[in-house]
């Protein structure tokens, strides 16, 4: 692919944007790639975690000056397909089967925003700067906001989406937005554990429980979502994946999904 590097090592997929020269910002064949590479990386049964990260200064700042100059004089029509392939690609990472781990080395702005909430994790080193900057350019966060929202809390969102102010790392993890801060030199050792972790999970049971935290957040806890949990206990508990987790324990032994010896 021409705007990412892609790298595959014990079970674990790193993602990688390659734009350095424009902060790793969005264009269109940028938003394609992350697409195509996150559909395709989450079917593959050799990947069972994928790690995003970026090269360069930033991790990514938002959209593309060219792209959005390109944009001025689109009609409606041409400004919905537009987003709408933004859209595509931003629910393309987060309904992804597999658990994924933002690395955030630098600076996240605008739509990079929405890449780090689209991930199920994020860790950041605590030189990173983070910005919802629309507002400023007379625009709004439209397509990224239901992955912010949720990420960072609709309290913190009416602040940071209307004031567009940069905040730091220890901001964003004070409001939820990322799960971890920490030194420069002990990012990628910090996200090597995380995905480690991951990797030896059942690989059924981790693409069960995104569908079971997809299905289950927000919603009012009614007949019909107690309903849909006892169902997703039952089938997890009668699978192949299942029993032999359990049966592994119980042996007190390696599950088969993990190397043996």
């Amino acid at each position: 692919m021409e705007h990412l590097l892609i790298d595959l090592a014990g079970h674990v997929a790193t993602v990688r944007l390659n734009r350095p020269e424009v902060r790793n910002a969005f264009n269109s064949a940028l938003i394609a790639e992350l697409a195509q590479a996150f559909h395709d990386l989450g079917q593959r049964k050799d990947v069972r975690c994928l790690v995003l990260a970026a090269e360069g200064a930033a991790f990514c700042a938002g959209g593309d000056l060219n792209w959005m100059r390109s944009m001025a004089d689109y009609t409606r029509e041409q400004n919905m397909a537009d987003a709408a392939l933004l859209s595509g690609m931003l629910q393309a990472i987060y309904t992804c089967p597999k658990p994924t781990i933002a690395a955030i080395h630098g600076d996240v702005f605008a739509g990079g925003m929405g890449l780090v909430a689209a991930c199920d994790m994020a860790v950041t080193v605590d030189t990173a700067n983070f910005c919802l900057s629309e507002v400023k350019l007379g625009l709004i966060p439209a397509t990224i906001s239901p992955y912010v929202i949720r990420a960072m809390g609709a309290r913190a969102a009416h602040r940071y989406f209307l004031t567009a102010e940069r905040f730091n790392a220890a901001e964003a993890h004070r409001i939820g937005f990322v799960h971890e801060v920490v030194a420069t030199d002990a990012l990628a050792d910090r996200v090597a554990t995380l995905a480690q972790t991951l990797v030896t999970a059942g690989p059924e049971a981790l693409k069960a429980c995104k569908r079971l935290l997809h299905d289950v957040a927000g919603r009012e806890i009614e007949p019909a979502l107690l309903a849909l949990t006892i169902k997703g206990i039952a089938d997890i508990r009668a699978s192949d994946e299942g029993k032999e987790g359990v049966s592994s324990f119980l042996q007190k032994r390696k599950p088969n999904w993990l190397p043996q010896g």
